[in-house]
């Protein structure tokens, strides 16, 4: 049975089911675009998720058909029209760079320093900001009808919350400068192919089969799963040697968990192993 979590904000919804934890972006209305509500969202739940033993994944989704669109462009207009301020946001360009800073931090980097996997499950478009944040994610599922764009050429802005970073980790800087200057509508099929999906999964019955993606996810050795990507995450910014001493160490730390004995008892005893975080 679920177990919700409060976030404070209808705008972003979390819950517990099994071993997964859920964080739904819910502003159906506006495809799911960003608000500030959602970031405080985020900043109330990840804590909460990362804290509590019996969540072992952490899968983010959207309501309504969509993954996330980004930012809301028409309340950009609506403040542009107003003389450019939004309302509860800095004026002043420092405060406005350091109010983006934060949230980029309390989304972005959170989710690619989140300390157990993170899986975007996109039910449809990701689009700007929304796209990266999909790729702050440690695995991407789409459904066949999911369309993926970083849009900001679009918009006349030059991106945020890490699309740039994570893009060329993830296709090489070429491609990417041609992702984000050229801005074309990637089908899931076209994202898989160069590596911006992990999987893409039928329409019918997406949200389920995401979940389930999760749930098996789940039942793999929550330890070492989190010094994996640690490790994994050290290995994008590192040199070989520094990677090898810190490989070294997690190697260790994991063998001498009783999750590694189970599994090798069960390895022995011919059936599948329970690992209890332990």
């Amino acid at each position: 049975m679920a177990r919700t979590i409060d976030t404070g904000t209808d705008d972003l919804l979390a819950r517990v089911e099994g071993h997964v934890g859920v964080i739904a972006f819910n502003r159906p209305e506006r495809r799911n675009a960003l608000s500030d509500a959602v970031y405080d969202g985020f900043d109330a739940a990840l804590p909460v998720l990362a804290a509590d033993p019996e969540v072992r994944v952490v899968l983010v989704t959207g309501s309504g058909g969509a993954f996330c669109a980004g930012g809301d462009v028409k309340q950009m207009n609506e403040a542009n029209q107003a003389g450019g301020e939004r309302a509860g946001r800095p004026s002043g360009l420092e405060d406005a760079v350091d109010h983006l800073r934060r949230l980029q931090r309390q989304v972005s980097l959170a989710l690619h320093q989140f300390p157990k996997p993170v899986v975007a499950a996109l039910p449809g478009a990701a689009a700007g900001a929304g796209l990266s944040i999909a790729l702050a994610a440690d695995i991407r599922l789409a459904a066949e009808r999911a369309v993926l764009v970083t849009a900001f050429a679009n918009v006349g802005a030059s991106g945020d919350f890490g699309g740039s970073w994570f893009l060329t980790q993830l296709v090489g800087p070429a491609k990417a400068r041609e992702l984000y200057w050229t801005s074309p509508r990637l089908t899931a099929a076209e994202a898989r192919d160069l590596g911006l999906v992990n999987q893409v999964l039928a329409d019918d019955g997406f949200d389920e089969a995401a979940l389930d993606w999760c749930h098996d996810l789940a039942t793999r050795a929550p330890i070492a799963q989190r010094l994996m990507k640690e490790n994994l995450n050290r290995a994008m910014t590192c040199d070989l040697a520094t990677a090898l001493d810190a490989e070294a160490a997690n190697m260790v730390r994991t063998m001498r968990t009783a999750d590694h004995a189970e599994a090798a008892l069960a390895f022995v005893e011919k059936r599948l192993p329970n690992f209890e975080g332990r």
